[in-house]
């Protein structure tokens, strides 16, 4: 089995003539907290949902735990959309005995512990939460899992600064250490002192990937201090931007 947890080989991702990934070479082990960095349109996204399955590579090699993608790799994935994808007629709890059925990973009473804690009431239904509570059931249904991969997209892009670092701290107290953390943001800031790795994506490719402790031994300054220099506005000709 790959000592690597991730690993992409030359991976490429077109929507017919537009390319999302341009020849992405990654590895990334286990036991590790990584931020996928980079602005709306670097291909964050697609890289997620290729490494959950929901896509195909247009080419390229992508393995997760020593595993082509498949039913093995789905098993031990754990993902976060950016978006709530359950019916609204649904309570939590009824989500919890799906997740229990579908995943042998996953702990119920750890998930009711989760709910209490982040005070969401789990025999509500879905059409009575806010939007915030909500996306607290969905963090939970991926949080109570004893996955070996969590893949997490902008888990904090649609909160307030209050109920970020809440959600941040709910992510480090439940993840399985023994897995890898992806997680998915342009909130650089908010994120930099949970990780252990940064992989910067820019136009679909990486322009870099080093641990944490690394670019602030080179750069001398803050992961977001050099990101904002990476991806800062390029003027155009006459000055525009």
């Amino acid at each position: 089995m790959s000592e690597n947890l991730i690993e992409c080989r030359g991976l490429y991702k077109s929507y017919g003539l537009r390319p999302a990934l341009c020849g992405v070479d990654l590895e990334v082990g286990p036991g590790r907290i990584v931020g996928l960095l980079g602005p709306n349109g670097s291909g964050k996204t697609t890289l997620i949902k290729l490494l959950c399955g929901l896509l195909q590579p247009t080419r390229g090699e992508l393995e997760i735990d020593g595993s082509a993608i498949g039913p093995y790799t789905k098993s031990v994935v754990s993902y976060l959309p950016d978006r709530m994808y359950f019916a609204d007629w649904m309570k939590a709890v009824d989500l919890f005995d799906l997740f229990r059925d579908f995943y042998s990973d996953f702990e119920y009473e750890k998930a009711i512990d989760m709910c209490h804690s982040l005070g969401v009431e789990p025999h509500d239904r879905l059409k009575a939460m806010s939007k915030g509570t909500k996306e607290k059931v969905q963090l939970v249904l991926v949080m109570a899992r004893n996955a070996r991969l969590y893949l997490l997209d902008e888990p904090i892009a649609g909160v307030d600064p209050a109920a970020r670092d809440f959600i941040l701290r709910t992510i480090l107290t439940n993840y399985n250490e023994e897995g890898t953390v992806l997680i998915s943001t342009h909130l650089i800031s908010d994120v930099e002192r949970v990780l252990d790795e940064a992989v910067f994506l820019k136009e679909g490719k990486i322009m870099l990937h080093e641990t944490v402790d690394t670019i602030r031994e080179k750069e001398g300054r803050s992961v977001d201090a050099l990101f904002r220099e990476i991806f800062r506005a390029e003027p155009m000709e006459g000055g525009e931007f």
